[in-house]
């Protein structure tokens, strides 16, 4: 993609010993007899970065969707960018964008899709043989990752430094956002020439901030007491140094009250010029600080994921293109009785409580309308009701993965590993939603499939984080497992996990919507 050409990627630094034979069949373009002619493999940062279509590498193989994943990561800074990636990619697989506002013309066979406040949308396609009172087969995922974001009033100065004041989102790993080459990212709200107001997204490519660490010299004690950073005083990325230029030229002549000291001129005008509009015009913003290093292949064998958001934005990309993918044939939907669904979410890293959340009834309300839209007359008793009841839900959220250097934090019988497959995840003290029955038919999948799957349970020692499954599980019944991809560094600014992992999870989902209808009718429980 144009955007990932523009992306400096980083390259091996090394001397290979001339005396090795094996050095030379490996990287066939070094020369014995011009050795400083020697250039080393790049690192891939997507797909179309990715080595040929004969290599070993599966970034770049029509089997694989690692490098298609790749490139989703690396346009997806923030929740808004996820969102606006996946509209892009639901409008080029044929489905029709929805208007919460307006009435909507649903038919069987048809693929549809909503956003709201273009953080969290909601994707469905119907199937042929639908009928009222037939269940949703849906995969559930968040958007958000932990992040620092700008304060309403961000702007402050300190010791002739132009400093940008930051809010901590969710439960982040804050020491691993020092040193690192910083930007912005989010949205802006634009005034346009006819007075009318622009919603627009922008992302600053270049590094533009950073959250020094203080010198060893000047903290001696820092390796043996930890460091323990103050997050309001010591968290504050540096923008520039102030000079009369920042002072006088890049004075903001903006009437707005609001906009008047919030931000900096010199970072509006960064802005601005990202967004070819005039400074001035822009009269709000949501910003996001990210990281400007590219998601990439890892490790030895390239089979690790180097990146910042992966919990969630590998689930969320794995259940977008399952569903796409799940219905790309004409035939596809041919023999479904359920509608398949997509819903990915806002705000589940600091509880789901908002309009774009889980923790609102948008997937319900979604539901409640496909089902009276379908029923075309129908009269019979309680058909919302019951397409709860035939309804599952399978809540996709990174797992944790054992770590090789503290394997005492995971249970001993329960340590799922990285390039191992998906995990199903169960807590007896409801902070998972999995059941046994849930856990028995999303099995089932893989079993069917030929796929892995792997069980975590927290010790009882430890606290046991949740997802939004138990939110929705609660929230109208309906049955659901909760379900993720193993992976280390959650909540860094950069984690990681396994290549094979992502395509397993694909697989999965798709032949979750594929399939599960065939499955769960073999089973009843009540009645």
């Amino acid at each position: 993609m144009a955007a990932i050409s523009r992306l400096q990627l980083q390259l091996l630094h090394f001397t290979p010993s001339l005396k090795s034979p094996s050095i030379f069949s490996r990287f066939p373009h070094f020369s014995r007899s011009s050795p400083r002619k020697f250039f080393p493999p790049r690192l891939l940062c997507s797909v179309s970065d990715s080595t040929p279509q004969n290599s070993s590498s599966e970034a770049g193989s029509s089997s694989s969707i690692v490098g298609d994943l790749l490139d989703y990561l690396n346009e997806s800074w923030t929740q808004f960018h996820a969102t606006a990636e996946a509209k892009r990619q639901l409008v080029a697989a044929g489905f029709h964008l929805l208007d919460e506002d307006e009435e909507w013309d649903l038919k069987p066979g048809g693929c549809y899709f909503f956003t709201r406040n273009m953080s969290c949308f909601v994707a469905f396609s119907i199937g042929e043989k639908y009928v009222p009172g037939n269940g949703f087969h849906v995969i559930a995922a968040h958007t958000d990752s932990p992040c620092l974001k700008l304060k309403p009033k961000s702007s402050s100065n300190k010791c002739n430094c132009l400093m940008v004041n930051v809010q901590t989102y969710g439960g982040g790993l804050w020491h691993t956002w020092f040193d690192r080459d910083l930007s912005v990212a989010g949205r802006v709200i634009v005034r346009g020439s006819d007075g009318s107001y622009l919603h627009k997204l922008v992302k600053v490519r270049r590094p533009l901030l950073r959250i020094p660490t203080l010198a060893i010299h000047l903290d001696r004690t820092v390796n043996q007491d930890g460091f323990k950073p103050n997050l309001e005083t010591q968290l504050i990325p540096l923008l520039a140094t102030k000079t009369e230029d920042n002072s006088v030229e890049l004075k903001d002549k903006s009437n707005d009250s609001f906009l008047k000291d919030s931000i900096h001129p010199l970072l509006k005008q960064v802005i601005s010029e990202e967004l070819c509009c005039a400074a001035d015009d822009i009269v709000s913003f949501e910003l996001n600080v990210c990281d400007t290093q590219p998601s990439c292949l890892g490790g030895g064998n390239e089979e690790f994921i180097f990146s910042g958001r992966l919990d969630n934005l590998a689930s969320s990309y794995c259940a977008l293109r399952a569903l796409i993918d799940s219905c790309e044939s004409t035939s596809d939907l041919k023999s479904e009785q359920a509608v398949r669904m997509v819903a990915l979410f806002d705000n589940e890293e600091v509880g789901s409580g908002s309009i774009q959340g889980a923790g609102a009834p948008t997937m319900f309300q979604a539901m409640r309308r496909i089902a009276s839209g379908l029923a075309q007359g129908y009269v019979g008793e309680g058909a919302f009701e019951r397409a709860f009841r035939q309804s599952f839900l399978v809540s996709a959220d990174m797992a944790h993965g054992v770590h090789p250097n503290f394997t005492d934090k995971h249970e001993e019988h329960h340590r799922p590993e990285m390039q191992k497959g998906i995990v199903i995840k169960h807590n007896a003290n409801q902070r998972y939603a999995t059941s046994g029955v849930t856990a028995f038919l999303f099995r089932e999948v893989g079993r069917i499939h030929n796929l892995p799957t792997q069980d975590f349970v927290v010790r009882n020692d430890m606290g046991c984080g949740s997802t939004i499954g138990p939110i929705l599980a609660s929230g109208a019944g309906i049955r659901t497992v909760d379900c993720g991809i193993p992976q280390l560094s959650m909540h860094s600014i950069r984690e990681i996990c396994g290549k094979e992992d992502i395509d397993t999870a694909y697989k999965y989902f798709k032949a979750f919507y594929k399939t599960f209808s065939s499955i769960d009718r073999k089973l009843k429980v009540d009645g």
